[in-house]
């Protein structure tokens, strides 16, 4: 048996480490072996004498470990999905709405009722993930409960009175709105259910794990797909989310070389709020994530009074007051090409049309998997000829209805709430 350092054990090697100990222990007397069994089932298999003793722990605790696919490594996936946000979003808003009071029990019923076969969660759990998302547990319009962020509002309501100037209904003229976004798909990604004659069974043997990735940038327009923007990669990580894959380099080498060559002049670039979007201009004013060292001295720089032995956290107090807004590099390249950058709110991927047309690629690549990488990369091609223009204009009409809802409810709720 032929294992790699550092990959995880399968099931199939797992049951010959325990078949290798056995057949040792049994043999052992006969032919008058002093070795240990662990030490020469590590020899023949050629893998840790650790390794052996792990699994074999384990077996001896639950003969059924050794059956069991190796859990993925890397940072694990929230407990509550994040597919959930969205429905999770309306609920709370819903509630606000009929001054109904929010709570930790209350969304978890909800949720328990919306995906009755996923597993259940602690409310701490529960109360960590609505923070994530941008909720709060605050005063309501009759009691307290769950709230957006006042940020969070904020947010919204600045890229919606934006986005909203840019309709025909405003006689101005109007900017192509471009919407960017990066995703991956994983070799063996394909569906899990199948039609099949009862008394034989599925037949259908999936490997385990996801296997390999691919990480894809492309950009959408009403059109559809802009033309010569696609970028799909090999990932060299299978741990963590592509997010990890990405830097400002790389993206920003795609950006200036890809997209903005493809796109009409004066566009509208729309992404959303990722790590390496918001790079900062070389000689824009710091903010709070900065260090230490980089506000103290744009405070200097700018004679903006300071203690030495001032804290960040103090620093940080004196920068909002007088700091401007950030500046960042991608807005800066973007205007030197006569375009505009807006960002979408955080935590609103449902604001994003090209969120949709990833699912529909993905989809069709999941019904035609064959779990190998040319395979992959095969149907990933054709699956982009599933997103058409047409389907495009029908995605962006239906967020735009999305937005409207969402100014209309902003502004109910706020003429509801509290002095």
């Amino acid at each position: 048996m032929r294992h790699k350092n550092g990959k995880p054990l399968t099931p199939s090697e797992k049951r010959f480490i325990v078949s290798a100990k056995s057949y040792f222990d049994r043999n052992k007397p006969d032919r008058k072996i002093c070795d240990s069994s662990v030490q020469m089932t590590a020899d023949a298999l050629c893998i840790g004498l650790a390794s052996v003793n792990r699994v074999m722990a384990d077996y001896r605790k639950d003969p059924e470990s050794i059956n069991r696919a190796p859990l993925p490594r890397g940072r694990p996936k929230y407990v509550v999905s994040e597919s959930h946000e969205e429905a999770v979003r309306s609920f709370i808003r819903q509630g606000n709405k009929e001054g109904s009071p929010i709570t930790l029990e209350v969304i978890k019923n909800f949720l328990d009722k919306l995906t009755p076969e996923e597993d259940t969660f602690h409310l701490r759990t529960l109360g960590n993930t609505l923070d994530r998302w941008g909720f709060e547990f605050g005063e309501g319009k009759r009691t307290q409960g769950l709230k957006e962020k006042e940020h969070v509002i904020a947010r919204r309501r600045r890229y919606l009175r934006r986005i909203r100037k840019n309709q025909p209904s405003n006689g101005a003229d109007l900017q192509t709105e471009v919407y960017l976004d990066e995703s991956y798909i994983n070799k063996n990604h394909s569906k899990d259910f199948t039609w099949f004659w009862k008394e034989d069974g599925s037949w259908i043997q999936k490997p385990t794990g996801k296997g390999e990735r691919l990480i894809i940038l492309n950009a959408i327009t009403k059109e559809g797909w802009v033309t010569g923007a696609k970028l799909v990669f090999k990932s060299t990580r299978k741990t963590g989310d592509y997010h990890g894959q990405m830097n400002w380099e790389l993206f920003r080498k795609w950006f200036s070389e890809k997209l903005l060559p493809n796109i009409p002049k004066n566009s509208l670039i729309i992404l959303d709020n990722a790590p390496y979007h918001n790079v900062l201009a070389p000689h824009s004013a710091p903010t709070s994530r900065c260090s230490k060292k980089k506000i103290l001295l744009w405070l200097s720089s700018n004679h903006i009074p300071c203690r030495e032995d001032c804290l960040k956290a103090e620093l940080v107090e004196i920068l909002k007051k007088f700091a401007p807004e950030p500046t960042y590099a991608l807005d800066e390249l973007a205007q030197e090409h006569g375009h505009e950058i807006l960002r979408t709110p955080p935590y609103h991927p449902e604001l994003q049309p090209i969120e949709v047309c990833w699912g529909i690629t993905k989809n069709e690549v999941a019904r035609n998997c064959d779990f190998t990488m040319a395979g992959l990369q095969k149907q990933l091609e054709k699956a982009f000829q599933k997103v058409t223009g047409e389907s495009c204009r029908k995605i962006i009409a239906k967020i735009r209805k999305v937005q409207d809802l969402f100014w209309e409810e902003d502004a109910e709720l706020e003429e509801n709430s509290p002095l």
